[in-house]
C-alpha cells in the first residue's frame, strides 16, 4: 500500500469519528497524539515514554473503558513525566476531543495494523504524514490553509535559494515547518542523506541548522511531530516572533518563509522594541523582522510569500521597503497567479533578496516575473503544479530548465545571464525608476488580455472574494480613523 493510499485510509477514519463530533483538525491532533506512540516503537526511540505509556501496553488493552481512561491519563501526565524535550512538547495542554471509548479503540487498532515500512519506502511514515497535513490544509472549514504553503512552491524557492551545508536557515512563521523541512531534504538529497559528513557535521545538520518559530500551539504540535518524522531535531519555538522572543532570531544565512495573512489581532502593533518602523501591518513586520534577522558577513539570503498590499502600502510600507532595498539586494520579485492559497482571494508574491555588507545602496535594479496575468485560475479544477514554474525558473537562472535545477543551480543571481532571456513575462527596473514610483513594487505585471479584448475569466467566486476583503480592509481603516477621533 502506498504512503497515499495509507494517508487517505487514515483521513477516512475520521468520517468513522464524525458521530464524536470531531472537526479534521481535531482529528489530526488526535492522530498526531497517537501516531508519536506508534513512531518511537517504530522508529526505537521508545525509552523517552514512559513505560506505562508505551504503544505495545495499549495495544494489549482488550477494555475500550480501560483503554480510553488509560489515553486520557496519558495525556494529562506524560508530558511530566517523559525526560525528552519533544515529549513534552508535543504533549503540552494535550487532551483528547473523543467522547466513545470504542472510537479510540479503532483508531489505535487501525494504526497497529498498518504496514508502515516497505523495502523501498523507508520514509513512508513522513509521507503519511505530510499527506495528512495537505489533506487538513485542504479542508476549508478547519482553517488550516493559511499555514500551508503550496509543496511545488516551497521545493522552488529552496532550490532558488540553493542553502548549502554548515548555514543556518530559519523560518519565522513556521506553520508545519515546511520550508526548513523542504531545505533539509534539498541537501540530505545532494550529501547522500548526510552519511559523506563527519559526525560534528552531521550533528548541525540534525539539530542546528534549521529552527522556526510558530504562534499556535496545535500547529506547533504538527510542526514538532513533522520534522521528528524527516528525523530532524530542530528547535522550533512556540511563540510570536513579532514580540521580545523574535529579537533573539539573529546572524542567520537564510530564512524562508510564508507569513500569515491579515493585521496582527486587534490591528496591536508589534511587542518588541528593536523595530524601527512599527506597522499594524503583521507582513510588513514580519519582513521587517526578516531582512534584520539576516547576517551582514554577506551572502545571507531569504525568499518570502508576500501579499500584494506589501508591495504598495504607502506610510510605514513605503519607508520599510525602501530600508530593505538599501540593507538588501532586492533582486526579484515573482508575482504568483492566484487560487494556489487557500486562504481566499490573497494576491501575493515572493520576494528573493539578499543582506549586503552595508546599510545603503545594496539594490541596484529588481526583476519582476509576471506568472499571474492571463493565467489560469488555480482550483481542485486546475492543480497547481512544479511544471507551472518553467519559465520564471528559466529567466531567474538565466538559462537553466527546471528539471536541472536541484543539480545545476548553486544560487548565484546573474545579471548578465538573465538579461539574455527573452520571455515578456520578464522585465527589470533600476532602483531610480522604483524611486520615481514612490518606492511602489507593485509593478511587472503585463497587459491583461482579458481586459482589452472585453472578457475576464476570473472565477465569480474569486472576484467575490476579493470584494469581499477589500470591504473588510475598509472597514478596519474606518475603525482605526473612529478610534483616532476618539
Amino acid at each position: 500500500m502506498s504512503a497515499e493510499d495509507i494517508a487517505g485510509k487514515l483521513w477516512g477514519l475520521c468520517n468513522v469519528l464524525r458521530d464524536d463530533g470531531v472537526t479534521y483538525h481535531q482529528y489530526l491532533n488526535e492522530l498526531t497524539y497517537i501516531l508519536f506512540l506508534r513512531l518511537s516503537e517504530l522508529k526505537a526511540f521508545e525509552s523517552d515514554i514512559p513505560e506505562e505509556y508505551r504503544w505495545s501496553k495499549l495495544t494489549r488493552i482488550a477494555d475500550n473503558k480501560e483503554l480510553f481512561d488509560t489515553y486520557r491519563e496519558l495525556l494529562a501526565t506524560i508530558s511530566t513525566k517523559s525526560p525528552n524535550e519533544a515529549v513534552k512538547e508535543i504533549y503540552t495542554n494535550a487532551s483528547t476531543t473523543l467522547r466513545k471509548p470504542v472510537n479510540l479503540k479503532t483508531l489505535v487498532t487501525s494504526i497497529d495494523n498498518l504496514n508502515w515500512f516497505d523495502e523501498h519506502e523507508h520514509d513512508k511514515l513522513a509521507t503519511i504524514y505530510e499527506e495528512l497535513l495537505e489533506k487538513n490544509a485542504g479542508e476549508k472549514k478547519s482553517g488550516a490553509g493559511q499555514y500551508f504553503t503550496p509543496r511545488p512552491l516551497i521545493n522552488v524557492m529552496v532550490e532558488l535559494v540553493a542553502p548549502r551545508l554548515g548555514e543556518r536557515w530559519n523560518d519565522p512563521a513556521a506553520g508545519t515547518f515546511g520550508f526548513m523541512i523542504a531545505a533539509d531534504q534539498y541537501l540530505r538529497l545532494k550529501h547522500d542523506g548526510y552519511y559523506d559528513l563527519n559526525a560534528a557535521d552531521r550533528h548541525f545538520q540534525k539539530y542546528d541548522a534549521f529552527s522556526g518559530c510558530e504562534l499556535v500551539q496545535d500547529v506547533h504540535r504538527l510542526a514538532l511531530m513533522n520534522a521528528k518524522l524527516h528525523e530532524m531535531e530542530s528547535t522550533i519555538y512556540l511563540g510570536d516572533t513579532l514580540s521580545e522572543l523574535g529579537k533573539g532570531f539573529r546572524n542567520f544565512d537564510g530564512v524562508l518563509a510564508n507569513p500569515p495573512f491579515g493585521t496582527k489581532q486587534g490591528g496591536e502593533r508589534p511587542s518588541r522594541d528593536d523595530l524601527t518602523f512599527l506597522s499594524s501591518n503583521k507582513q510588513l513586520n514580519f519582513l521587517q523582522h526578516i531582512y534584520r534577522s539576516l547576517h551582514k558577513r554577506g551572502g545571507a539570503r531569504a525568499a518570502v510569500v508576500l501579499p500584494d498590499n506589501v508591495l504598495f502600502e504607502d506610510g510605514d510600507g513605503r519607508k520599510i521597503r525602501r530600508d530593505l532595498m538599501d540593507k538588501c539586494n532586492l533582486h526579484t520579485i515573482l508575482r504568483l497567479p492566484t487560487g494556489i492559497f487557500y486562504a481566499a482571494g490573497v494576491k501575493t508574491n515572493v520576494l528573493f533578496f539578499e543582506r549586503g555588507s552595508t546599510e545603503t545602496g545594496n539594490t541596484q535594479q529588481v526583476w519582476f516575473y509576471d506568472m499571474r496575468t492571463n493565467m489560469p485560475s488555480y482550483g481542485k479544477r486546475t492543480p497547481f503544479t512544479r511544471a507551472a514554474f518553467a519559465d520564471f525558473v528559466r529567466a531567474y537562472t538565466g538559462g537553466i530548465d527546471l528539471a536541472d535545477l536541484s543539480e545545476q543551480y548553486d544560487g548565484t543571481v546573474d545579471t548578465a545571464k538573465r538579461a539574455a532571456i527573452t520571455d515578456p513575462r520578464f522585465s527589470c527596473l533600476t532602483r531610480e525608476q522604483i524611486a520615481q514610483k514612490n518606492d511602489s513594487l507593485d509593478l511587472g505585471l503585463i497587459a491583461d488580455d482579458s481586459h482589452t479584448n472585453g472578457t475576464h475569466d476570473d472565477d465569480p467566486l474569486d472576484i467575490a472574494r476579493e470584494a469581499a476583503n477589500e470591504l473588510k480592509a475598509m472597514h478596519l481603516e474606518l475603525e482605526k480613523i473612529i478610534e483616532l477621533l476618539g
